[in-house]
């Protein structure tokens, strides 16, 4: 599974979503996300993938897209280590 469907599967259960609505474009705003639902979805994905987003990364994700691409940056160069 790739790391984008990994990151979806983990965002569409914690809001309570299907994960077919979250796209790279869409925003936790437009799945009605709210702020502990993002928080939650921050920690499981650092626990899933064993990284660490600072908050000041997190508050620069404009979209799902950016999440994504901060995650699997993140993953490529802890596989590298």
């Amino acid at each position: 599974m790739s790391v984008e469907e990994q990151v979806k599967d983990i965002v569409a259960k914690i809001v309570h979503v299907d994960k077919g609505v979250i796209t790279r474009e869409g925003t936790f705003k437009d799945i009605k996300a709210d702020s502990l639902d993002i928080v939650q979805a921050l920690v499981a994905v650092e626990d899933a993938f064993d990284i660490e987003i600072p908050d000041e990364e997190a508050q620069k994700f404009q979209s799902f897209g950016d999440f994504i691409s901060y995650v699997e940056k993140q993953v490529t160069e802890k596989e590298k280590a």
